[in-house]
């Protein structure tokens, strides 16, 4: 019986052998000694007896026995040898009684080097057993820049608390994620019991994903899609499921989870498709079908938010204009909760063409819904968004932010202008720097004093106050029930304000857009080849925001910003082009170049007039967290690392 297998585990270690020396890749074990000779150690450190995931013991410690072994640690050397009676031995052991004498190893970079025991290691994989007894002593890099590196460290931090060592992600900050996601925080110790109900819910995982072919793919890991499996199903409910249960519903977001792994995973529609006419006969025809169901998905009533306010004019505008052909519905969730899936899926059984939710928060339930409802097209309003199932839409805001901008560092007689920010989420950074750069193109010595309104204990007025800025950009919009002139560029000045100016939405004109490119058919035109993650990211070359300026300001001022206006609409004029320094001095773009519009999604540093910091989430009030937890930037989400206000 052992010579049979060892046969067997010859030939696995002579196909992989020979794999890797097609693909030119080194056949036999991975040398930590020729690994470390590039690599420096801050320290080593005892773990003791531990038991260590199989899947990451990868290479031996000395290049000793190395070549008596392929990459996938199978034996290489002919039947009959010292060698082979010995590991032929080891398998009688484990038949009989198992192997329970522990192995010593070196962890680096969470993964493992065998000192002693190779044989032991290659016997428990040749039986696909998931883990082995192990006396570990970890090497501990020198802290640095590197993704793994960072990537590492976080590792380590995580371990303290858990000592869960079979995790391995591939993107920064995600164990942090995976606390939250099972709800704790980054200080909790977790008990033995809390462990073992983890590592319950990892196997059931696992095996549903190794199922699905999961650990085949090279650019995600098992734990980059159970974490993303925990943002769709809470983990509570999710350590209750069965492996068949988690396989049923990796099958509705298969798509989504081979999306982890795209280096480019959204793809920025910046303006609507150029196939803009369609011949009468054609509207006439689609006058002649049954009209199309749209539904819009609120989390609030829109007289209660200024945000769903204008989304709600922008459905009325539908009405308007595309009523022959198409009936809108609202749908009031009253908040985040899973209310909104049920009420989703509500909407489809009822035979809604197109859902659009207008809060990001939604995508739980969007991507949840649209796994089971592949006919029918559902948006939710986000940026930044890399999935394939939901599409996302939003404004190029910055744009216009440029141009109020402008008029702030025209009218401002002391150089110091007021900006309320709300929150540090993607496009948010953009939105500040554009009217910084506005501000400082017309008036060199601007600077822009940055305030949050979703900050804990802060006082926004008091801070605006004791610097003496009266000129100040605040919201975009009011509620109907809101008789306030806190909104736009306005002039403060004894306790009266003086509305100048007010970057707006046509939430009408992007969704009257949107409803005519679904019917002439650019909806299919857009998926097809590459499954990609698509995101309509529109500004002033569509027409779905602009700037409206108050009779106030003098004619010239009015004069420069509509002739900026149709400059950056027709692509003369970048707000993000040529030389632009952030806060630190760095240089973020050159003279020739312009910042990529992907970069400027992202974007996480603020120009070198701004005077203040994007906040942790840590700082937030607890109404904010949730959102910021969902789209904010790297830097908000940390709770390392963050600056105050002040």
């Amino acid at each position: 019986m052992a010579y049979e297998d060892y046969i067997k585990a010859q030939k696995m270690g002579l196909r992989a052998f020979k794999s890797s020396t097609v693909r030119g890749q080194y056949p036999y074990l991975p040398v930590l000694d020729e690994i470390l000779s590039h690599a420096d150690i801050e320290c080593e450190v005892n773990l003791g007896v531990i038991n260590i995931p199989l899947n990451q013991v990868v290479g031996t410690s000395t290049v000793g026995r190395t070549q008596a072994f392929a990459s996938n640690f199978m034996p290489l050397l002919d039947y009959g040898s010292e060698f082979s009676a010995k590991w032929s031995h080891l398998v009688d052991a484990q038949v009989e009684e198992g192997i329970h004498d522990a192995v010593k190893v070196y962890e680096y970079m969470n993964k493992y080097y065998v000192i002693e025991g190779n044989k032991r290691v290659s016997v428990l994989k040749y039986f696909n057993s998931p883990t082995i007894a192990a006396e570990v002593t970890r090497k501990v890099p020198k802290r640095n820049d590197d993704l793994e590196n960072r990537i590492y460290y976080e590792f380590m931090d995580f371990y303290k608390l858990t000592k869960i060592n079979y995790i391995q992600f591939s993107k920064l900050g995600s164990f942090t994620k995976l606390l939250t996601a099972t709800g704790k925080n980054t200080t909790d110790e977790w008990s033995d019991d809390e462990c073992m109900d983890f590592s319950s819910f990892h196997i059931a995982f696992y095996k549903a994903f190794k199922e699905k072919g999961g650990n085949k793919l090279n650019t995600i890991t098992c734990g980059d899609a159970l974490l993303f499996y925990l943002s769709l199903y809470p983990y509570e409910e999710a350590k209750e499921m069965s492996s068949s249960k988690i396989k049923t519903n990796l099958d509705k977001i298969w798509s989504e989870i081979l999306l982890l792994g795209e280096d480019d995973t959204v793809e920025l529609l910046m303006d609507p498709t150029e196939e803009k006419k369609i011949v009468d006969s054609v509207i006439n025809k689609i006058k002649t079908l049954k009209k199309k169901k749209v539904a819009f998905v609120y989390d609030k009533e829109p007289s209660a938010s200024d945000w769903i306010y204008g989304h709600e004019l922008g459905r009325i505008h539908l009405e308007e204009t595309l009523g022959e052909i198409i009936e809108t519905h609202t749908y009031i969730t009253n908040g985040i909760t899973d209310n909104a899936e049920n009420i989703l899926e509500e909407i489809c059984n009822d035979g809604c063409d197109i859902i659009f939710t207008v809060t990001p928060q939604f995508i739980k339930a969007c991507l949840k819904v649209a796994a089971t409802h592949p006919d029918v097209k559902i948006l939710n309003c986000a940026l930044n968004s890399s999935h394939n199932t939901v599409r996302t839409y939003y404004t190029r805001m910055y744009e216009a932010k440029f141009l109020t901008g402008m008029i702030a560092g025209a009218m401002c007689t002391n150089d110091k202008i007021g900006y309320v920010a709300d929150y540090p989420i993607y496009g948010v950074a953009a939105n500040i720097n554009a009217f910084a750069l506005g501000a400082k193109m017309v008036n060199p010595r601007a600077k822009i004093y940055l305030a949050w309104s979703t900050l804990k204990d802060f006082d926004i007025d008091e801070y605006f106050k004791e610097r003496s800025i009266t000129y100040i950009s605040a919201q975009d919009m009011i509620t109907p029930q809101s008789g306030g002139r806190q909104f736009g560029l306005y002039a403060q000045k004894n306790d009266e304000k003086k509305n100048l100016a007010m970057s707006i939405y046509h939430w009408g004109a992007f969704y009257e857009e949107l409803i005519n490119s679904i019917m002439r058919g650019s909806w299919k035109v857009e998926e097809a080849g590459e499954s990609k993650a698509l995101n309509y990211w529109w500004g002033l070359s569509a027409g779905v925001i602009d700037v409206i300026c108050s009779n106030k300001l003098p004619a010239s001022t009015t004069k420069l910003v509509n002739l900026m206006k149709k400059a950056i609409s027709s692509g003369v004029f970048h707000p993000f082009a040529g030389l632009l320094t952030d806060q630190d001095g760095n240089i973020r773009c050159s003279e020739t170049d312009i910042i990529k519009p992907e970069d400027i999604m992202e974007m996480d540093w603020l120009s070198d007039n701004v005077i203040g910091t994007i906040p942790t989430i840590d700082n937030l009030k607890d109404s904010a967290q949730p959102v910021v937890q969902l789209r904010g930037l790297n830097i908000a989400t940390t709770d390392k690392g963050g600056k105050s206000l002040l």
